[in-house]
């Protein structure tokens, strides 16, 4: 079944509800591989509760409020077995409680039609408090539809790429995750099993279990929060970024950033594999 754009567009998402503690933000956090340096008292805010200016990790946005993976219903036309997650990126209206109760909705923002190379969605999210009814957050990110091009959408217009300058970074990060990094990430809210199961990786064709791009996502997000924003999440605007090849667990990413006053440049790799492009980052 192809997919119907104005019923895709309208999409009837419920408003999502989800509570969460003090231990699931420290969890998120160690889910990123912060802490790996126990001393390091920019890390402890992050994974100590009793810590002075203990916070939650701004990025910690993207895995509030989820749909779930929504794309299997079969109405939706999307043949999901074929989906990729393509960009995502996050603005802030507020810091992330340390805890509580969030309200979020989502909505399909628009749907590009690439004819044979697929369909791209953009899809959105608002996330509240739910007791002050503050803004907290907005999402976005595009999820790319391999095999599902050609049902008579619009070609655009499309979402902008961000440019890397073209000078070497300014400053260089090596992250090294966790061999476990994964099986804990998936406590964060995915519970995707290419992501600890082996026999399933090797069906989608991977030598073993990969990252969740969310995690490599987070990686290089502490990297920016840390040179850019003295590990200060009241300071860090908006971020965001393109996914462009996989991260396996235990390998190092490598974080280029460029600083152009407020404004950050970024990306990631393994070894010589770019694995996030077109990263853009403001700080207020």
């Amino acid at each position: 079944m192809p997919i119907d754009y104005d019923k895709l567009k309208n999409w009837p998402f419920a408003p999502v509800e989800q509570s969460y503690s003090v231990n699931d933000t420290i969890l998120y956090a160690l889910g990123l591989g912060v802490g790996s340096a126990p001393l390091a008292a920019e890390d402890l805010r992050f994974t100590f509760e009793e810590a002075e200016g203990f916070a939650a990790l701004p990025f910690m946005a993207v895995v509030l409020g989820t749909p779930g993976f929504w794309v299997r219903d079969p109405e939706s036309g999307i043949t999901w077995q074929k989906v990729l997650h393509g960009e995502q990126g996050v603005e802030w209206h507020g810091t992330v409680p340390v805890a509580g109760t969030v309200i979020a909705r989502n909505r399909v923002a628009e749907i590009i039609d690439k004819g044979e190379k697929g369909a791209l969605l953009y899809i959105e999210r608002d996330i509240t408090d739910k007791a002050t009814g503050a803004r907290i957050a907005t999402t976005t990110s595009t999820t790319f539809a391999r095999a599902d091009g050609g049902f008579g959408g619009p070609s655009g217009p499309l979402k902008a790429v961000h440019q890397i300058p073209d000078r070497a970074p300014d400053k260089i990060i090596d992250t090294p995750t966790l061999p476990q990094a994964a099986l804990i990430y998936r406590l964060s809210g995915d519970p995707n099993p290419l992501h600890a199961s082996p026999e399933v990786a090797v069906q989608a064709g991977f030598k073993a279990p990969i990252l969740h791009g969310l995690c490599s996502f987070g990686v290089a997000g502490v990297a920016v929060l840390r040179e850019c924003c003295a590990s200060d999440p009241a300071r860090l605007q908006n971020f965001g970024l393109r996914f462009s090849a996989p991260v396996y667990p235990g390998e190092v990413i490598t974080t280029e950033i460029w600083q152009d006053g407020k404004d950050i440049s970024f990306r990631a790799r393994v070894d010589d594999r770019v694995v996030l492009n077109n990263g853009y980052a403001r700080t207020l």
